[in-house]
């Protein structure tokens, strides 16, 4: 028996022995209140929390993997990669599945939706690019880009899923940004880019500008379309200091509080868990995109430093853009508190960008230190 369990001890530390310990004990945290606040939020529903903790060993499994990669090899696979996600991405189109629009891909074990994948594949595809491209990058170098980031984003907001769109459009804009990108170059893309915003209003469909409407003015159509941003600040604003305890949230379990599991989970844990809850998770993102960065800055590899310093502002995007989103501080687009919210394919692609993440911090060939 003794043989077994120093066996076993073995094989967990070559198991785990790239995995960085800080940030896969920050991560582990996140998960914990993630399925303690679903539970809640679902009613106890022991079939859902069971099955995200099943999605978060997935996505666990994949990160220790990932993570034994060295980053050249995830070099040598990312147009595979990104050729792959792209198919994926295109066979929505014609297969896919979801209630208000066609988002999933049904392969009967589970669903997948491939729009996550591109948040992976993107930026990877961008640093693959980059890492032999003349840096900073001119002209001729940021229209690739621009193709890069374009094709993927188009396809994912004529599904459409503005949101999904979003967050892929940040991430490759970041690997771009990562690149050395001139601060002039930045801020005419900007100026253009805030120019064009009216120009944009024609070509949203009827809920986007509805979402945008209401994001002006909730108050306008509290019963209707003003009533989800409503509840929630309703639920945020109520958990005071220590919140109102595990389980105790009105908003959510008098039905009060739309998708609560999903994009609006952030509320109930404000509600139950007050502001003591609300620091603890900020804090815990904070930390993990801290730590992803400084492993970036000290990457010594061009792929390396662009895809993790990439990945670790997407990230912080997710909780910004959802965060904002159910204060009230941004329109409601449909991006998930990451690694909070309910959700299985945006789970087991996070963590498998922490894994690309700490593949580059395992393998010394990679790191200035």
């Amino acid at each position: 028996m003794i043989a077994i369990l120093r066996w076993l001890r073995e094989m967990a530390s070559r198991l785990f022995d790239k995995v960085d310990l800080p940030l896969l004990l920050a991560l582990l945290c996140v998960m914990l209140i993630s399925l303690v606040v679903l539970a809640s939020a679902s009613g106890e529903n022991s079939r859902l929390v069971l099955s995200q903790a099943v999605r978060f060993g997935v996505g666990l499994g994949a990160m220790v993997l990932i993570s034994r990669l060295p980053p050249a090899k995830l070099r040598l696979w990312t147009p595979l990669a990104f050729a792959g996600s792209l198919v994926l991405l295109a066979a929505v189109f014609v297969f896919g599945t979801g209630r208000s629009a066609n988002l999933w891909l049904n392969l009967g074990v589970f669903y997948l939706q491939p729009g996550e994948l591109l948040k992976l594949t993107v930026p990877m595809m961008l640093a693959w690019y980059l890492h032999s491209a003349v840096l900073p990058p001119r002209w001729k170098t940021l229209a690739v880009c621009a193709a890069i980031i374009g094709l993927p984003v188009a396809l994912i907001i004529k599904q459409p899923d503005l949101g999904t769109g979003m967050l892929v459009a940040a991430s490759g804009v970041f690997a771009v940004f990562l690149a050395g990108i001139a601060w002039w170059r930045i801020g005419l893309f900007a100026g253009l880019g805030l120019a064009a915003l009216p120009a944009a209003w024609p070509f949203l469909l009827p809920h986007q500008r509805e979402r945008l409407l209401t994001f002006v003015n909730p108050e306008s159509d509290p019963l209707g379309t003003g009533w989800n941003i409503i509840q929630s600040k309703i639920a945020i604003g109520s958990g005071g200091f220590s919140g109102k305890g595990w389980g105790q949230g009105s908003q959510a379990h008098l039905d009060f509080l739309p998708e609560h599991t999903t994009d609006f989970i952030f509320s109930v844990l404000s509600e139950e868990w007050g502001w003591l809850g609300v620091v603890t998770l900020l804090a815990l993102y904070l930390f993990i995109i801290g730590r992803c960065l400084w492993i970036a800055s000290e990457a010594r590899e061009g792929y390396a430093r662009i895809l993790a310093g990439a990945l670790a502002m997407t990230f912080s995007v997710y909780v910004l853009v959802n965060g904002g989103m159910v204060a009230g501080l941004l329109p409601v687009v449909g991006v998930p508190m990451p690694l909070l919210s309910f959700g299985g394919t945006s789970a087991v692609s996070l963590l498998a960008g922490f894994g690309m993440v700490m593949s580059v911090r395992a393998h010394p060939k990679f790191m200035g230190t």
